[in-house]
């Protein structure tokens, strides 16, 4: 399946936005580890702004670069969102709750709690009525994401913004499921060239095992072992060297995707 990347959004440690970050990526300037730094969005009206978790600032954050680097109208966007958690620091609350005596739980954390929460406040914000999807496929939520968004374009032959993120879990959780940092990214693919196409992406599904394409980069090399959203390196290590080349991601069962990247003129 062939899609055009038009735009790239990205908010992790170290990683404040895809045009910054390109240099550190493609291996031309250090990676210099940091905080993930990202605010709610002005895009959600005051109430829900209030009520957003980690995860909703990432998907806004991220998909809203994408989008505006892509020049595409996000209230007509398709959506795909992929996390292999949801919402870490909500689940953490609403076991703790239901471990007490009165075992209440807080409205706003009951509907912060479904999978989906990332793609309702980003129709809030964005007035998409466009279809979308969320899904879940633990460390390989990133490649079912591209995937299924890859799919949707050959598919519909239309936009689709692919937007995946994760956050760790407090304790005692993140002993038992260890994810090290935020990260956000998020893809705008397009059924055929235009004139802000950063690349052509071939995404082939592959039924055997094989070794996943690692970061060259030390640092970075460690945020992909340790955050599933963060298996998006190596793909974009690729749009940053602007070179053509192909990156395996690991999938499920002992599969995986290969995914050769010809970056356009």
């Amino acid at each position: 399946m062939r899609a055009f990347v038009e735009g790239v959004g990205l908010c992790g440690p170290g990683l404040g936005g895809w045009e910054a970050s390109r240099a550190m990526l493609a291996g031309a300037a250090p990676y210099k580890p940091g905080s993930t730094a990202v605010a709610a969005s002005e895009l959600l009206p005051a109430a829900e702004r209030r009520r957003a978790g980690m995860p909703v600032k990432l998907a806004l954050a991220a998909g809203s670069e994408a989008l505006a680097a892509a020049a595409r109208d996000a209230a007509k966007t398709a959506t795909v969102f992929a996390s292999s958690s949801g919402d870490c620091d909500n689940v953490h609350h609403i076991l703790e709750a239901l471990a007490t005596p009165a075992r209440q739980i807080s409205p706003t954390r009951f509907h912060n709690s479904v999978h989906n929460a990332a793609a309702g406040y980003w129709s809030i914000a964005t007035q998409c009525r466009a279809p979308s999807t969320s899904l879940a496929c633990c460390d390989a939520s990133f490649a079912a994401g591209l995937l299924e968004a890859a799919s949707k374009v050959a598919g519909d032959g239309a936009p689709v913004a692919l937007i995946a993120y994760d956050h760790p879990y407090p304790e005692p959780l993140h002993a038992v499921r260890t994810i090290l940092a935020a990260f956000g990214v998020a893809l705008v693919l397009a059924p055929s060239a235009t004139d802000r196409s950063i690349a052509a992406l071939d995404v082939t599904f592959v039924a055997r095992e094989t070794a996943a394409t690692p970061v060259a980069v030390p640092g970075l090399e460690t945020l992909r072992n340790g955050v599933p959203a963060a298996r998006s390196l190596p793909l974009l290590a690729a749009l940053a060297r602007g070179f053509p080349g192909t990156v395996v991601l690991e999938f499920v069962s002992g599969t995986h995707l290969r995914v050769a990247v010809a970056p356009c003129a």
